[in-house]
């Protein structure tokens, strides 16, 4: 079955494709891992109902926002040296099942210690300390925020919503309320990562 869900945070009308396969198909994240294999030029992720959601490319503009949040987070973990810092391609296969790519992400070497060569060459298993999801024009506010939370129940300890088009930044953190911040300029990953901020402003305006 294929359907389309939620409204888009913007006027854009785009909609995301939704396969299920259960109760035909229960797929595994490795059946998954060797689906995206097959299929390199798919954006896909796995729900943990078994579901596999198909997204739309990322324009120019959206590239350039998660880089500008990545390429920080890389340079702060390089001098850090207590973690490694993921993109967008890097997937997760979080405890509840699903199979996640945050627009950028961070984990903790001793976590990553614990997994086998293999493991890290594919979906790492596990849930990362740190998540950030960019909104794009095709992305869904309702589903974002979904995501958000589902990293948070499954052992992220900080997790950021940036929605350029409202210039917004909602907070996750495990056992507390949810925060939103306007029109930031920067915000602080202490103390889950001590010494970290990032600058927003190449994230609300990209210079293309």
């Amino acid at each position: 079955m294929v359907e389309a869900i939620a409204p888009p945070v913007t006027e854009q009308q785009v909609t995301y494709l939704v396969v299920r396969f259960r109760p035909l198909f229960d797929m595994t994240p490795d059946e998954f891992y060797e689906l995206c294999g097959l299929n390199p030029d798919l954006n896909v992720e796995l729900t943990a109902a078994g579901e596999i959601v198909f997204m739309s490319p990322s324009g120019s503009a959206t590239g350039a926002r998660n880089l500008s949040v990545a390429a920080p987070l890389w340079h702060w973990a390089k001098d850090n040296k207590e973690g490694l810092a993921y993109d967008s391609s890097a997937g997760f296969v979080l405890p509840n099942k699903a199979v996640r790519s945050p627009d950028a992400s961070w984990v903790r070497h001793e976590r990553l210690a614990n997994l086998t060569p293999q493991q890290r060459e594919r979906f790492v298993p596990l849930c990362p300390d740190f998540v950030v999801e960019v909104a794009s024009p095709s992305d869904y506010l309702g589903d974002l925020q979904a995501k958000m939370e589902e990293y948070i129940a499954n052992g992220a300890q900080l997790g950021w919503l940036l929605v350029p088009a409202t210039r917004t930044v909602t907070v996750y953190r495990p056992g507390d309320p949810v925060a939103t911040l306007e029109n930031a300029t920067s915000i602080s990953g202490d103390p889950v990562l001590p010494g970290f901020t990032l600058n927003l402003g190449p994230v609300w305006e990209p210079e293309l």
